[in-house]
């Protein structure tokens, strides 16, 4: 039977870290954390996670301003506001819920939030920094799986991670960040995507497997070795033959929980730390502020 990696709990745990020290930089500094979003349109489960981003806000102290705007808002209309918020004091963490409407740049919107402000950690700047080792904002999902990790005291070094998926925001950075020497890191990592043949043959070889495709039943019990550490990133939503709906992974978990060391459910497990982390960068940029004053 598996460990299973509660994310729910270890968010719990690290909002109240984050509270005690949002607290601690408000008296020392009189700084208080902000951070501002903008949700452009209506798509609907983006405003589920602006709506709970600024819930957590509200726990941990953090002021949390929403700002909506019409899918019919122009990409000027959004750089102008961003730009806004680079030159405002007050504001310590800026993000740009995703995706955008079609007409509107992601990557110019991204590029024009201050690197000093990009708590999501998908600016260039960032994104490089992460690369070398430097101290720059790690993006939340891959910084929220390393604190799993490492809180759970799963041994990275010297072992072999399969990461399957190379989008931007996950599996390049986290691949990158689990390689480099520093804990939790110093693997060897494997990087698998849709040009990979066979698949299972890689999979098959991870001491610790993570899966950031979005597809549910890519990974089944076939892909995975007995004892393996399993992280699931996915997050799909499909249709039971009721008809109702269910919140589901990559990993086909009731297959792959009898054989795995550790496991992470979905929903409950990445996706409450990558909120969590959001919360801690902001705080980091907050305190880069306070330490200065």
């Amino acid at each position: 039977m598996a460990v299973l990696i509660d994310g729910n709990s270890l968010a719990a745990q690290i909002r109240e870290e984050v509270q005690a020290e949002v607290a601690q930089l408000r008296d020392s500094s009189g700084v208080v954390p902000g951070l501002n979003l903008l949700l452009v349109g209506d798509d609907p489960a983006s405003a589920v996670y602006v709506r709970n981003k600024g819930k957590d806000c509200e726990k941990v102290g953090i002021t949390s301003t929403i700002l909506r705007l019409p899918d019919t808002a122009t990409e000027q209309e959004v750089l102008d506001i961003v730009r806004t918020w680079n030159d405002d004091a007050s504001v310590h963490g800026i993000l740009v819920q995703l995706p955008l409407p079609k007409h509107i740049n992601e990557h110019r919107v991204i590029n024009a939030i201050s690197p000093l402000k990009d708590v999501d950690g998908f600016h260039p700047e960032n994104a490089g920094k992460v690369m070398i080792g430097l101290d720059g904002f790690i993006p939340c999902t891959p910084y929220g799986v390393l604190e799993m990790l490492r809180r759970y005291n799963i041994e990275t070094s010297g072992k072999h991670a399969v990461v399957v998926g190379r989008s931007n925001i996950v599996g390049k950075p986290l691949s990158i960040l689990l390689a480099q020497k520093r804990s939790p890191g110093n693997a060897t990592v494997t990087i698998c995507h849709t040009g990979t043949p066979n698949i299972a043959e890689y999979t098959r070889t991870a001491d610790i497997l993570i899966s950031a495709v979005g597809s549910h039943g890519v990974i089944t019990k076939d892909h995975v070795k007995p004892g393996a550490v399993v992280i699931d990133v996915g997050i799909n939503r499909i249709t039971l033959p009721d008809g109702t709906t269910k919140l589901v992974g990559d990993v086909l978990f009731d297959e792959v929980e009898p054989i795995a060391q550790a496991i992470t459910p979905v929903p409950g497990g990445v996706g409450p730390m990558t909120r969590a982390m959001l919360l801690r960068n902001t705080l980091t940029s907050a305190q880069r502020v306070g330490g200065k004053q």
